[in-house]
């Protein structure tokens, strides 16, 4: 885990952990997702937000997460994600890119969500 605050700046007495693939992107959202066999499980605690979505960014990302996990469960399926490999795959929808590894963590799935448009701000 990194710790980091909020403007994404190290710091040993941060309270934010960043939990998801580290990305030097904003704004972004971060999530250690729980894998059991093709099963993957959201923790609110192991997730965090650097920077501030727009609200409609916002809506696209609740409408699509539901979604992306089941995708991310169905390359769990396929082998095209592999628990005891890392091997990154990257996911667009309606604005938003989804990037997930789970850097041969035998048990986790670390995600990256960000919205396109902010790779080229």
């Amino acid at each position: 885990m990194h710790s980091t605050t909020l403007s994404g700046t190290s710091a040993e007495s941060a309270s934010c952990l960043q939990w998801g693939l580290i990305r030097n992107i904003t704004p972004c959202f971060g999530a250690r997702l729980v894998q059991e066999g093709n099963r993957l499980y959201f923790l609110a605690d192991r997730a965090e937000f650097n920077g501030s979505f727009s609200d409609d960014e916002t809506l696209r990302l609740d409408q699509a997460f539901p979604l992306i996990m089941k995708q991310l469960e169905r390359m769990l399926t396929t082998g095209e994600l592999d628990p005891r490999s890392q091997h990154s795959v990257t996911l667009h929808h309606n604005g938003l890119t989804y990037e997930a590894d789970t850097l041969g963590s035998h048990g986790y799935v670390y995600i990256a969500i960000y919205p396109q448009s902010a790779v080229t701000r």
